[in-house]
């Protein structure tokens, strides 16, 4: 049984690498997460931008580059240009008493007002050394908009899975090979792990790929992947669903595609939601594999409290495969 179901997983593979929107399905996660590297800030990243005339003091622009994020122009006719456009730039120019701060006019005063207090302090020559002030961290490690797009990244990785083995189940139905394996060797039970495993595999391998590409070395793997592996249940037997009883490869991915709507709406409720109101979105796996996934990328909690989060999907997929496995099996008829 064993090495049939391996057969199946080996032949899934290599037609997965041969089709086009297959291997788009497997390289878009990748994409996502670098581009979250570029969109998402830092943890210590600041949202004030000043321009500075270049050459004209090295030595302002150095202390700046440590509060701010610093352009330099090589001309005052530039920094004007730069500050007119679009976003929310100020520009620290060279005057008859000191500096003064060029602004367009419609930036936010919180900004003004942190570009004039970092001009004070470098005319009053205050060193960041001479700070007394005591900095109590919360212990975050990770910018908090990276962390969401991961984890959000991390779920949608499961959705992808699932229409993966929705268009490979659709495929072995133009083949006509469904029905062929009532008189094959190959039980249902062994074709159904076969199909299962390979959506199981391309969901660890793209989210470990996420994780590394997003930088987030030092988080437990083994808890990452125990996650995905249990909400990526409930993704391959809608799969499995959709692929039986579609037509065409838009019908089935599209079919999938109605998971969105309870995952979105689980981020939703963890995110926005507050207090015993989110004990509506209990029922959602996704909702639970969103909260661990947060604990685990924030590097916080413990194994007990991600077992219990584990468990707690795995029983709510595995009533939902009770509810649809008669309608799976009688579809391999």
């Amino acid at each position: 049984m064993l090495k049939r179901i391996w057969f199946i997983f080996l032949r899934d593979i290599r037609i997965n690498l041969r089709e086009l929107m297959t291997v788009y399905m497997l390289v878009i996660p990748l994409i996502l997460a670098v581009g979250i590297n570029f969109l998402s800030p830092g943890i210590n990243d600041t949202s004030v931008n000043l321009v500075l005339v270049k050459d004209e003091n090295p030595e302002q622009a150095a202390y700046f580059d440590d509060f701010a994020h610093v352009q330099l122009m090589d001309n005052q006719q530039e920094v004007e240009y730069r500050i007119a456009e679009r976003d929310d730039v100020l520009g620290v120019l060279a005057g008859d008493n000191g500096y003064y701060i060029l602004a367009q006019g419609n930036e936010p005063e919180s900004v003004v007002e942190y570009a004039r207090l970092l001009n004070v302090l470098y005319e009053s020559e205050v060193k960041l050394e001479d700070a007394r002030s005591e900095i109590i961290e919360f212990g975050r490690t990770a910018p908090p908009l990276k962390k969401m797009l991961v984890n959000i990244l991390l779920l949608l990785i499961t959705m992808l899975a699932g229409m993966l083995i929705s268009m490979n189940i659709l495929e072995e139905k133009v083949d006509q090979t469904v029905a062929a394996i009532n008189v094959t060797p190959t039980t249902r039970k062994a074709f159904i792990l076969g199909k299962g495993f390979t959506g199981m595999f391309v969901a660890i391998i793209s989210s470990i790929a996420v994780i590394l590409i997003t930088g987030f070395y030092s988080i437990n793997i083994g808890q990452a992947v125990l996650v995905i592996l249990s909400v990526t249940i409930i993704s391959l037997v809608i799969g499995f669903l959709q692929g039986l009883n579609s037509d065409d490869f838009m019908e089935a991915a599209g079919s999938v595609k109605l998971l969105f709507l309870p995952m979105a709406g689980s981020i939703a409720g963890y995110e926005f939601v507050k207090g015993n109101w989110q004990i509506f979105f209990y029922w959602s796996p996704f909702y639970w594999a969103y909260r661990a996934n947060d604990m685990i990328l924030s590097k916080s909690g413990s194994w007990p409290q991600l077992i219990l989060y584990v468990g707690i999907i795995l029983v709510i997929c595995g009533g939902i495969y009770a509810l649809l496995a008669r309608r799976i099996v009688r579809g391999l008829q």
